[in-house]
């Protein structure tokens, strides 16, 4: 295990036990989640290192790296990302210039090649083979591995994004920074993350799915993501609802507390978290974040 000794946000050296969280979803391991005293920033402390976690993503139960499932939370997850696809895109559109677009941990590439259809130049980073031998087989799209972010002269971005994908990565600085490189001056970087500032969250606490330790190393509010962006040169310019993660993440916690998928649970308990965030400074459960460089950003 790895045990961070400093903020990986603000690096103070003094945190406190926030939550003990079980990882329900597969090795039952118990992990502590905690909270930075100066800046509040929450993350699992301690971790698996980048050896160790690997074993925490084998399973073919992982939806998000599995195109062809056909049990009932695969289909529901699969029939919401054909519509988040088509947001996301008009979302790309319509908050960044210019058609070279970077996808970072793009999954089986349904958004790249939704993309590349209407005209944008993509590139795709996958560490998962699986997925990333998918994206190129069926639909034809150049994706990567991790490595791609490492190699010189990549070129330049108009718009990078990470769906989901932040909240994963060991290396939060060197990611961060590696992002700023590879963007153009006037670039747009779009990041997506669960808010654990959420109602459900705070509803479900431990059981709250978005935790998902330890695969989710870092568990980001706004302020704290705000405050991460500002540190490596980017400022942020809008909050975005992602309003369907409401309902989906309720209904993994409805099963991870009462050993049931319990629909009408989930389904009310979306909705109450929806209502909530629209009285609450945008404190829905997963929130999109757009930053634009800080010299460009005026």
């Amino acid at each position: 295990m790895e045990l961070l000794t400093t903020c990986p946000v603000c690096t103070h050296s003094e945190f406190r036990e926030y939550l003990k969280v079980s990882d329900h979803f597969l090795s039952r391991e118990q992990f502590i989640v905690v909270q930075c005293e100066q800046c509040g920033f929450r993350f699992t402390n301690p971790r698996p290192d980048k050896n160790e976690i690997e074993k925490y993503y084998e399973t073919t139960e992982y939806i998000a790296h599995n195109a062809k499932k056909k049990d009932l939370l695969s289909i529901i997850y699969r029939t919401v990302r054909s519509f988040t696809v088509r947001t996301k895109f008009k979302l790309i559109k319509k908050y960044s210039h210019g058609i070279e677009l970077m996808d970072i941990g793009c999954g089986t590439g349904e958004l790249l090649a939704h993309c590349a259809k209407r005209g944008y130049s993509v590139t795709g980073v996958e560490p998962n083979d699986t997925a990333r031998n998918y994206a190129n087989e069926i639909h034809g799209i150049p994706v990567f591995p991790e490595s791609i972010l490492d190699t010189p002269g990549t070129k330049k971005f108009d718009v990078i994004t990470m769906w989901h994908v932040l909240e994963h990565v060991h290396d939060l600085g060197k990611r961060m920074e590696k992002i700023r490189d590879l963007m153009n001056s006037d670039g747009t970087l779009i990041i997506a993350v669960p808010n654990n500032d959420s109602w459900d969250s705070v509803q479900y606490r431990e059981f709250w799915a978005a935790l998902d330790v330890p695969r989710h190393l870092y568990h980001f509010t706004p302020s704290t993501i705000k405050l991460l962006g500002e540190k490596y040169g980017f400022i942020l310019t809008r909050i975005l609802p992602l309003k369907f993660d409401a309902f989906y993440i309720s209904l993994i916690s409805e099963k991870y507390k009462t050993s049931r998928q319990k629909f009408l649970n989930a389904f009310f308990n979306g909705i109450k978290s929806n209502n909530f965030a629209k009285k609450q400074n945008l404190n829905y459960s997963s929130l999109i974040y757009i930053f634009k460089i800080a010299n460009e950003a005026k």
